[in-house]
């Protein structure tokens, strides 16, 4: 029966597309401003945030806004410390995976609610938290779209943007709010724990195959959108992990995009 007859497929689909999107976008901004360690620790504070949320009866979705948010100004401002920041990182992960299991253990739900949390789930994702999903997601696009420019600018030129009078401070906050929401929207599909693999690896994939920043939102979207659109299909006619499948097809992208990134330097 083709997959789309379900609706919790039909759900998925329209859950994953914009999560891609998002991802993909946010993504190249991620890379360009080398913050893929953000991304990563974000993901585990999220953990902590949904865990929070399933602890005092709120949707696990709120508390991972909720932490990831409050987290991503305060662990984003270590980036100015660079000889203190795989430190500093690696303690605040540390802590914040050790609270989501406290939360965890403390709340009345069943392990499986841990397992949807770290590696994502398509089964149960429902109509309300699609549109949750959505409205998040456009919220960070149109603030991309309305910032475009300066965050193109202080991303890929910082010292160039703030010779320039630009107000990169704000800039800064700007970004790591939309890292914080874009982290809360891919985790609902690809869990907490691997939700770095779509905000750094599309966009790492991007950055070896085209220059400009319109072509790398464009290959980082398409490979984004690929992989989870694959992944759902692979996981639907397998029943594997969907995580597992846009895993390895990002991976895949990757390293045929270093691939093809030395033969042009070699050719």
């Amino acid at each position: 029966m083709f997959m789309f007859e379900y609706e919790f497929m039909r759900q998925a689909f329209i859950a994953s597309t914009f999560i891609a999107i998002t991802a993909g976008l946010v993504g190249v901004f991620v890379v360009s401003r080398n913050m893929s360690f953000l991304s990563h620790t974000l993901s585990e504070i999220g953990f902590a945030g949904a865990s929070f949320g399933i602890l005092v009866g709120i949707s696990p979705l709120a508390g991972m806004i909720l932490f990831t948010l409050v987290s991503s100004i305060a662990v984003g401002s270590l980036s100015a410390e660079s000889s203190r920041r795989e430190a500093s990182i690696s303690a605040i992960s540390s802590l914040f995976i050790g609270l989501g299991i406290l939360f965890l253990s403390l709340s009345s739900e069943s392990s499986s609610y841990a397992t949807n949390i770290l590696f994502g789930s398509i089964v149960g994702i429902s109509a309300q938290e699609v549109h949750q999903l959505m409205i998040l997601a456009i919220f960070v696009i149109v603030i991309f779209i309305f910032f475009y420019k300066p965050l193109s600018f202080d991303s890929f030129d910082h010292i160039g943007a703030q010779a320039a009078g630009l107000k990169t401070r704000l800039l800064s906050i700007t970004f790591l709010i939309t890292l914080a929401l874009s982290v809360s929207i891919g985790a609902q599909i690809v869990g907490s724990l691997l939700v770095f693999v779509l905000l750094t690896l599309p966009a790492a994939t991007a950055k070896y195959i085209v220059h400009s920043v319109p072509k790398m939102i464009a290959v980082s979207v398409g490979l984004s959108l690929i992989g989870v659109w694959l992944g759902l299909y692979l996981a639907f006619i397998t029943n594997w992990p969907v995580t597992f499948f846009i895993s390895a097809f990002e991976v895949i992208a990757y390293f045929l995009g270093l691939c093809y990134k030395n033969w042009k330097l070699n050719h």
